[in-house]
């Protein structure tokens, strides 16, 4: 499965209101975990099974927590049985896509 999802806290305090600091914190959560990943401006996408990839979604917003008095999750799940390498394999097959279209 892919979880994308994104994590922030609120009531941080910080005038210029930045979370940059937080959302490190869950990047590092998610990039030790060992599975499969990619951030980008908006998300983080992770790979694997049910019970692994949540369990990480849950350390990271814990790890968040610490930044603020609130949390906000977002989350967004491709759930598909047998699959693997997706995270790569979904942008190889629209750039596929893409290369065979004509203006």
């Amino acid at each position: 499965m892919l979880v994308a999802f994104s994590v922030a806290p609120s009531g941080t305090g910080r005038e210029d209101g930045s979370v940059h600091d937080a959302v490190a914190a869950a990047v590092k959560v998610v990039r030790d975990s060992g599975l499969p990943n990619q951030t980008d401006s908006m998300f983080t996408t992770i790979e694997g099974e049910w019970d692994e990839v949540f369990a990480v979604v849950k350390d990271a917003t814990e790890a968040v927590a610490r930044f603020g008095s609130r949390v906000s999750l977002v989350l967004k799940a491709d759930i598909r049985a047998g699959y693997s390498g997706e995270l790569t394999a979904k942008v190889e097959r629209l750039e596929s896509a893409l290369g065979t279209l004509t203006p």
